[in-house]
């Protein structure tokens, strides 16, 4: 499976059964997740078998089952990482999604078990991604409005917008948003340059949100036809 095609199949899975991940595969996810940290500043980590941050009782959370495996997005608490950490957290999304395995995106509904994972002075748990063996594929959330609404050309030319753009804007509404809130907008602007922000939201997650639409729209309107305003 290749990147764009993990795009179209991935999907928020909640539900998950009690397979453990191979070892091939959990040496192959935190070599990426390395190369991730050492990309961005970031601190991210792979914690497997552990099932207390999902846990029944007092932290049952109901639409979690079967959680024993996440993604510890730990950051500086000095700077602004929330961008960086929706980019580089999709990424390792997309690539475990190449090797079979299911993810969700977790900003609230999990307990903070500190000795699962390494912090060091100056950082901070932001949120976590559980990951592993789906009960099944999950659901594509339906899209609230057109593709327009979400882009806007400032090029000035009146030419029709280049494939690469519309590839990369399909892209960009398969990504995960925090409710499925879609707050962004992109700006195609002239000399092959693209402009994307966050807008809004009462939440707070947005520009988290901005760094995972941005990833997506590089893996399918290609880095190579376009650079970052």
């Amino acid at each position: 499976m290749d990147l764009l095609q993990a795009i179209k199949e991935r999907h928020s899975v909640r539900k998950y059964i009690d397979r453990p991940i191979e070892a091939e595969k959990v040496a192959a996810i935190k070599q990426f997740i390395d190369e991730c940290n050492r990309e961005s500043g970031l601190h991210l980590q792979l914690v497997t078998e552990e099932p207390l941050a999902f846990s029944t009782g007092l932290f049952s959370y109901g639409k979690f089952t079967g959680v024993k495996n996440y993604i510890a997005l730990v950051a500086p608490k000095q700077g602004d990482y929330r961008e960086a950490i929706g980019y580089q957290g999709e990424k390792i999304v997309l690539f475990m999604q190449t090797l079979g395995l299911s993810t969700c995106w977790v900003g609230l509904t999990f307990k903070n078990i500190k000795d699962a994972y390494v912090l060091n002075p100056g950082e901070e748990l932001k949120f976590v991604i559980a990951c592993g063996y789906g009960e099944d594929g999950g659901v594509q959330h339906p899209q609230k409005k057109p593709i327009t609404h979400y882009y806007s050309d400032k090029r000035g030319t009146g030419e029709p917008l280049p494939d690469w753009f519309m590839r990369g804007m399909e892209a960009a509404l398969l990504a995960p948003t925090a409710v499925n809130q879609q707050k962004f907008l992109f700006t195609l602007l002239p000399n092959g340059r693209v402009e994307a922000k966050a807008k809004f939201d009462f939440i707070g997650y947005s520009h988290y949100d901005l760094g995972i639409v941005k990833y997506h729209f590089e893996v399918a309107a290609g880095k190579e036809n376009f650079t970052w305003a």
